[in-house]
């Protein structure tokens, strides 16, 4: 099993009113110098937001949700403090209703 982090708000505030593109350049661009394999994704409403177990956090989240998953937690916990208005989640996958953490809606 794979443990995934996401920050998650609405596709508008993570794409337009924040400057979440130039935070993902540069961590592509690090990761590139630094030979390291790209560990996070921006997914527009992102099927795994259905769960139960995220239920009450994509009540909370205005419009279509957009999260960035990541299997580094210290990214995510990163993001989380550069964004601040974001929720932040992890679960393990694949699981009982969490098959494929890159499905969309």
């Amino acid at each position: 099993m794979t443990t995934y982090f996401f920050v998650a708000a609405s596709e508008k505030f993570l794409t337009v009113e924040e400057p979440l593109d130039e935070i993902l350049k540069e961590r592509i661009r690090n990761y590139k110098e630094n030979n390291k394999e790209i560990d996070f994704w921006l997914l527009k409403n992102p099927s795994f937001l259905q769960s139960t177990q995220f239920a009450d956090l994509k009540a909370k989240i205005p419009s279509t949700p957009a999260v960035v998953l990541s299997t580094d937690k210290k990214f995510i916990t990163f993001l989380k403090l550069r964004l601040e208005f974001v929720a932040v989640g992890e679960f393990e996958c694949p699981n009982a209703e969490i098959i494929d953490p890159f499905k969309v809606e």
